[in-house]
Formats: structure tokens, C-alpha cells, sequence
């Protein structure tokens, strides 16, 4: 590629790498070696082949561009030969016309790196890594029982069995005793309804009303695999616990528990919510961050898991909070073309971390906390989906905040939030009144006017 004058060269010794299938293809400076651009082969010799031929040429830091998960084995052999590697978004060299070859693309990458214009994707530590594994395993798992617990729902309503009607969880204690009964030959409404457990609010015979229906034969076969798949996962999914128990205990402790323990969780009740590990996670949360996060409205132990294991624990990665939410994808646009302002939306991301702070902030639409009435005061102005982005976007705020800093996190409360609103917006219209050159009087009697 011929070499741009009007750029100074900041990477002298850097490689670009065009990640394939089956084969991938360097490039590295001119003069280093007779060919400057090679291919090799993904298998783990070829790897290993293509960092030798590497350090020969004297590279110290390598780009590559990738879809899917080609990169991973190539990232990692070549991190542990003591190259620098960065995994640019393809997304951000894609639109450059005329590279329509994989030894171009290559090359291409190789003088952008050279000339510092490309910047590699986050990707945590190596231990968070393993973490973040166990858990993205653990959420296919999740999605795979449900898949099941679907289709068995689905069965009883064929056979007219509306067990759904009548409780709110066909995977309760309640639903999966009577499913078990189905299953075991049970057909005597009385009988299945017996198994209600008491704090199931429907009586009796209403859930004997709901179980009298059709009983196939063919769909409670169906209906008998469905519930073997669905344990099934659930063993998959306990083993999957004790590993992520053991990834935990493998971090080292910012705090010790026992000298300072933690507060009272806000969740009131004993029972764990969802598809919640059954060893206590918010004490080793607290112990390998040392920071309480479920203090946050919204996140829960499950959820700050997730954001730890996607984060990870070092934050100098973010410089500030404002590279942090654009990563996330949650703060404004600056679309400005002309000097105007063409479009504020957020850009479009695909991001774990993202999602789950979307998820929080919508959880918090009955909140009786400042954050809840962030939220429902913009859902009411500005509709759900702005105010769910807007909400997740503050809470990535505070989570950057306790995440830096280690401080403690504490709700103003409903009212104090309602309150500053309150002073906020009478002080804008003082403002828009002194402009006007008026003034705003207080009145006792509505009925009064202001003059």
C-alpha cells in the first residue's frame, strides 16, 4: 500500500490481520521480510507459525478484523507470545470503497494501525473471561428451559388444562407437583389440586376446575418429555452454579465480610428472585468488588454478576463515565451537520451490559425510590422506550461512580426526588418571568390571580 506524507507513522512495527474461516492473512511493513503479506491456516500449528513469522519481522502490535468467533483462538496464541493485540470493529473499516480482497483488507488495516487511527474493542482480563463464560453459558441454559416450560404450557392447553389460569407460575412449587401427578397417571381433578400449596391464593375447586380437560394420550407424552427436558436443564444448570461458585472464590477480597458486613438487602422475603444461584451471591459479589451494587435500584445479585462478569473489576479501562456510556450505547447522539442538530437518538449497540441496565430500568416503573420517579416522570413525557434508555443511562452513571470510587450508594427517596423537581422547575419559571420582565407571586387561594 503506498505510504500517505501527510500522516506521521505512530505503530512502526505494526501487522494487520484479515481473520478468515480457514485461513487468515498478514500483512506487516514493507522491507521486513520478501513478502509482506502472508497467509496461514487456523489450525493451532499454523497460529503459532504466524507469531514466529511475526517477531521475526520485528512486530509489536497487531489489528485485526473479524466477524463472529474466528478471532478468539488467534487473540489469544498471539497475546501469549507477547504481541499487543486489538480487535477492531469491522463496522468501522467497512466502509472504505475498493478493498475487495482479503489481502487488501489486510494491508489496509496494517496502515491504519501504523498511522494510530484504529482502536481495539474492550475485552476484560483473562479471569474475567472465564467468568463471563460460565455465566453466558448459564443464560443459554436459562433460555433453553424456558424453551421447554413453553411447550409445556402449550400442552396443557391443548388437552384444556388451564392450570395457568389459577396460578402464576406453571414451575412453582404448585404447578410442577401437579405436572408431576399428570405425568405419574393422575387424572382426578380433586386429587391434582390437592397439591396447592398454601400460599397460592386460588381455592381448591377452582384449581380442580382448571385441571378437568382432555387427557391425550399422546399429549401427555409429549408433555412427559417436555418435563424431562426441562429437569434436565435444571441439573445442567446447578452444575453450572458450583463451577461459578468456584471462578468466584478464585478472586481475590477487596473487603472482608465479616468485618464489614453487608446491609440489609431492599428485597424483602426470603425467597430468591427468578433463576437465582442457590449459594449466597451478593457476599462474594461484595467480597472480590468491594462495593455493594444491589444498593442500586433495580440490580440485583444476578444482575450486577452479569455486569461484573461482561466489566470486570478494573475500571481505569473507562477514562470517564462519558467513554463508559458511550461504549454502552446510552447516551445522546451528536448527529450535527451544518451547525444544526440533526439527530440526538443513541447509537445503536449490541451489548450484554447495555441490556441488563435497560432491563434494571424497567423493573423500576413501581418503584417508590428517586429513580422510579425518574422514570415514570419521562415515561409520561417522553414514552417507555426514551424513558427506559434514559433511566439505564443514569444508572450507569451511579454504577461508574460506585465502581471507581468504592463509595456506598444511598436513595434520596420519592419524596426528596419530587421535591428537588418541584424547586427545579419553579426556578426555570422565575427565569422564563424575569425575561418577560414579570414576576411570579405566590397565592394561598387558587382562586386568586397573579398579577
Amino acid at each position: 500500500m503506498p505510504e500517505d506524507k501527510n500522516f506521521s507513522a505512530i505503530n512502526l512495527n505494526a501487522a494487520g490481520i484479515d481473520i478468515g474461516a480457514d485461513r487468515h492473512w498478514v500483512s506487516v511493513p514493507v522491507g521486513r521480510d520478501n513478502e509482506s503479506v502472508r497467509s496461514f491456516g487456523c489450525f493451532t500449528a499454523n497460529l503459532y507459525a504466524m507469531a514466529d513469522w511475526l517477531k521475526i519481522c520485528g512486530v509489536k502490535t497487531v489489528a485485526m478484523e473479524s466477524t463472529g468467533v474466528y478471532w478468539i483462538p488467534v487473540f489469544q496464541v498471539l497475546e501469549s507470545c507477547g504481541l499487543e493485540v486489538r480487535l477492531v470493529n469491522a463496522h468501522y473499516v467497512k466502509t472504505v470503497p475498493g478493498r475487495k480482497t482479503d489481502v487488501l483488507d489486510c494491508q489496509w488495516l496494517q496502515q491504519l494501525h501504523t498511522y494510530g487511527l484504529l482502536s481495539g474493542s474492550f475485552r476484560p482480563q483473562e479471569q474475567i473471561c472465564v467468568l463471563r463464560s460460565y455465566i453466558r453459558q448459564r443464560d443459554n441454559l436459562i433460555k433453553s428451559a424456558c424453551v421447554h416450560i413453553q411447550r409445556m404450557q402449550k400442552v396443557l392447553t391443548q388437552m384444556n388444562l388451564q392450570l395457568h389460569r389459577v396460578i402464576s407460575d406453571i414451575t412453582g412449587t404448585t404447578g410442577m407437583a401437579i405436572i408431576r401427578a399428570i405425568v405419574t397417571g393422575e387424572r382426578n381433578p380433586d386429587v391434582l389440586a390437592s397439591h396447592k400449596d398454601g400460599r397460592v391464593k386460588a381455592s381448591c375447586a377452582e384449581i380442580a376446575a382448571a385441571l378437568t380437560g382432555d387427557y391425550r394420550l399422546e399429549m401427555v407424552f409429549i408433555l412427559q418429555q417436555e418435563l424431562q427436558l426441562y429437569d434436565f436443564f435444571q441439573i445442567q444448570l446447578s452444575a453450572c452454579d458450583a463451577q461459578i461458585e468456584q471462578c468466584l472464590a478464585s478472586f481475590g477480597s477487596k473487603v472482608d465480610v465479616n468485618a464489614s458486613p453487608l446491609a440489609k438487602p431492599k428485597r424483602r422475603g426470603k425467597k430468591q428472585p427468578g433463576n437465582a444461584p442457590q449459594f449466597d451471591l451478593r457476599s462474594e459479589l461484595y467480597r472480590m468488588s468491594g462495593v455493594d451494587f444491589t444498593q442500586i435500584d433495580g440490580l440485583g445479585a444476578v444482575s450486577v454478576l452479569t455486569l461484573i462478569s461482561e466489566l470486570g473489576l478494573d475500571a481505569t479501562r473507562f477514562p470517564t463515565v462519558k467513554h463508559f456510556t458511550s461504549w454502552l450505547g446510552l447516551c445522546p447522539g451528536s448527529r450535527i451537520t451544518g451547525g444544526k442538530v440533526k439527530s440526538s437518538k443513541s447509537r445503536r449497540v449490541v451489548n450484554r451490559v447495555a441490556a441488563t441496565l435497560r432491563t434494571a430500568a424497567q423493573s423500576l416503573c413501581r418503584s417508590h425510590s428517586a429513580l422510579g420517579g425518574f422514570y415514570r416522570r419521562l415515561a409520561a413525557r417522553l414514552g417507555a422506550p426514551k424513558a427506559i434508555t434514559a433511566t439505564a443511562h443514569k444508572l450507569a452513571r451511579i454504577f461508574y461512580r460506585l465502581w471507581t470510587t468504592g463509595n456506598l450508594y444511598t436513595d434520596p427517596g420519592l419524596d426528596a426526588y419530587e421535591q428537588q423537581y418541584r424547586d427545579r422547575t419553579l426556578k426555570n419559571l422565575k427565569k422564563k418571568a424575569q425575561a418577560f420582565g414579570l414576576e411570579l407571586i405566590p397565592i394561598s387561594d387558587p382562586t386568586e390571580c397573579v398579577s
